[in-house]
């Protein structure tokens, strides 16, 4: 599956815009943000989202989001400390499945840090298989 933008840009709806400490432990030895917890970034913000649209992430849940890929560009390295900024957007739902957008950003820096993409699948735990996007979820990101 191709996560690059295509000719015609998806739309793009804001959901969400959380803030993240970065933590001494989130270097590399490097001394800058370690690449997978850009996507650690990425989760957090995009189950903040999920629960504060009303929907519990547990594996209990009847229904649940998951992902089936995900990219990220890294354009700037991150250090500590700082407190990132992390969008979330959504682009239009289909049956099962929604594209999402992350933008992640330093507090107090307007530079684009990193962008990201994956695509949520809403599924049926206790099936294994894709169910339909709730809909009180569809009529926001719609």
């Amino acid at each position: 599956m191709n996560l690059e933008p295509s000719s015609q840009t998806p739309r793009k709806k804001l959901q969400h815009t959380s803030r993240i400490a970065v933590r001494w432990g989130d270097m590399d030895f490097y001394g800058h943000v370690n690449n997978t917890v850009y996507f650690r970034f990425f989760e957090q913000a995009r189950v903040e989202w999920i629960e504060n649209e009303g929907f519990i992430v547990s594996p209990q849940s009847e229904s649940g989001a998951v992902i089936i890929n995900a990219s990220c560009t890294f354009l700037l390295p991150v250090n500590y400390p700082a407190t990132v900024i992390i969008k979330v957007f959504a682009g239009e739902p289909g049956r099962s499945s929604v594209m999402t957008w992350y933008e992640l950003y330093v507090e107090g820096d307007e530079r684009l840090y990193a962008e990201g993409a994956a695509k949520v699948v809403w599924m049926d735990p206790r099936t294994g298989k894709s169910a339909p996007i709730p809909e009180t979820l569809r009529a926001k990101v719609s």
